[in-house]
């Protein structure tokens, strides 16, 4: 099998490669791959490269980790997970990403597709108006310096607070919406500007608001589903991809100045610089991780007051409240971050750059109602395709950190796409298979467009076959918003 990499690369079973510390100088521990064959030659070389580097890192733990939807990222891949030791190892900006706490929330309904068919124009346009999206779009919640240093503590609570949602939105969202250990004290003042004005914004890049199909014969494990509130019977569901916009993208910027300082100050040397990093416990990595919390607990506000303005769309257009329509939060996961967890080796900073956590079944870090099932994972595809809903495992937890993959996966840049097709096209193609499609430019819709992503049913059955994850259920778009 002919790879894009000079490096050898070992089959340890049918879904899991592995790199041996021998084949690059640094290496702490091996680097291992998730995939299967078709998609690990698919990778490009820069995956390779790019997770034995972080192999390299100091006080990393047992393996660097790249999930299949994995590609070449800012210092980490795009589908990266490593853990470093809390006392001897580090934290890095390049293993959270820029826009730090992107993640996936769904909200079910009771309602149907033959419901909801006839009013979808309707209702598109409506969660367009409420939901902006868009390079530098503002949101309809004004705050001040006090109150946006509230959102930054608060996560989600402070938008229940506010009459934002529902109190038990709170027990669907990983760390119930809020992280601890978020001070506005480390947040620069660009940071607060940036971000004071975005909430409840979907923004731009690969972020959406997606109305989809649940159907009876892509629900795959009927209990687990059922338990989650999904039920098939053509049933309406509504995703929403975002994170904390401007605000984390400055955050991670201001802190990347701040860790090529450190380094040499701390006497760490990195394979690239773009894997700048600090001790965890130093002033500067400590620093940073309450600026990344007080990010993160603004992405997760921000989901909520969008989830805010889904429900007040809907009531709008079919004339009930969200609450007898049964518009209740089936999760919101992050997918870039980095948190302190507990694992056989000890207290672990896990880095999850491009992927999601992915807790099984008994987990005391999971809300009740999930312990029985393990955690729901939210994974979306392309907009042309479709996503999936994923159940956590034990297999997770002992293997891979408790972490999976996190959606398709880009096979081509976002120019590259832009090249390969028009906007119009992909509008066109997507309003030929059912999917009515809003978006604020078409260029960026060209961006998008599935043929620059990984199947992404290869994707989940490679997780799945590796016991990581197990496949609940599939969900089909029928109508997108794109920034």
């Amino acid at each position: 099998m002919k790879l894009h990499t000079h490096m050898r690369v070992t089959r340890i079973s049918d879904e899991v490669w592995e790199i041996a510390p021998t084949e690059k100088d640094g290496m702490l521990v091996p680097a291992r791959i998730y995939a299967t064959p078709t998609i690990l030659q698919s990778m490009d070389a820069g995956v390779f490269e790019q997770v034995t580097n972080v192999a390299c890192l100091p006080g990393i733990r047992r393996y660097a980790l790249c999930m299949p939807d994995g590609h070449w990222g800012y210092g980490f891949p795009i589908g990266g997970v490593a853990a470093c030791d809390v006392c001897s190892g580090i934290i890095s900006p390049g293993g959270v990403g820029y826009d730090i706490n992107c993640g996936m929330r769904l909200i079910r309904t009771d309602l149907t597709r033959k419901e909801v068919q006839p009013r979808l124009e309707q209702l598109m346009t409506e969660l367009f108006r409420r939901a902006p999206a868009g390079v530098g779009a503002g949101g309809f919640v004004r705050l001040d310096r006090t109150a946006f240093e509230q959102v930054m503590v608060k996560g989600a609570r402070w938008c229940i607070e506010q009459g934002f949602g529902w109190h038990r939105d709170l027990e669907a969202m990983e760390e119930k919406g809020c992280i601890a250990g978020a001070d506005p004290l480390n947040v620069s003042e660009q940071a607060r500007s940036r971000g004071m004005h975005q909430l409840g914004t979907l923004g731009s890049g690969n972020h959406y608001l997606e109305v989809q199909v649940v159907t009876d014969d892509r629900v795959f494990e009927k209990e687990t589903a059922a338990a989650w509130g999904i039920t098939g019977h053509d049933q309406i569901v509504v995703m929403v991809h975002c994170g904390s916009r401007g605000f984390g993208h400055q955050v991670a910027s201001d802190y990347l100045k701040v860790f090529e300082r450190a380094m040499r100050r701390y006497g760490i040397s990195v394979k690239d610089q773009q894997l700048a990093c600090a001790p965890f416990t130093s002033v500067e990595g400590q620093d940073y991780f309450s600026a990344m919390n007080c990010a993160a607990n603004t992405a997760y506000a921000n989901r909520q007051v969008i989830t805010h303005q889904i429900r007040e769309a809907f009531s709008a257009v079919f004339g009930r409240s969200a609450e007898e329509m049964g518009m209740e939060l089936v999760y919101d996961v992050a997918h870039n971050i980095a948190k302190v967890e507990r694992y056989p080796e000890g207290e672990l900073v896990v880095h999850r750059k491009g992927a999601t956590r992915a807790l099984g079944p008994g987990s005391l870090d999971l809300p009740p109602q999930y312990r029985t099932t393990g955690q729901p994972i939210i994974c979306g595809g392309s907009m042309e395709t479709g996503s999936y809903l994923l159940a956590g495992t034990q297999g997770a937890m002992r293997d891979t950190f408790a972490s999976t993959m996190h959606g398709a996966g880009r096979t081509m840049s976002r120019a590259q796409a832009k090249k390969t097709v028009r906007g119009e096209q992909v509008q066109k193609h997507m309003q030929q298979h059912g999917i009515l499609v809003k978006a604020v430019s078409l260029s960026g819709l060209a961006e998008e467009a599935g043929l620059a992503y990984k199947n992404i049913s290869e994707v989940v059955d490679a997780v799945d076959r590796a016991g990581i994850t197990t496949t609940v259920a599939e969900l089909r778009p029928i109508g997108n918003i794109k920034g």
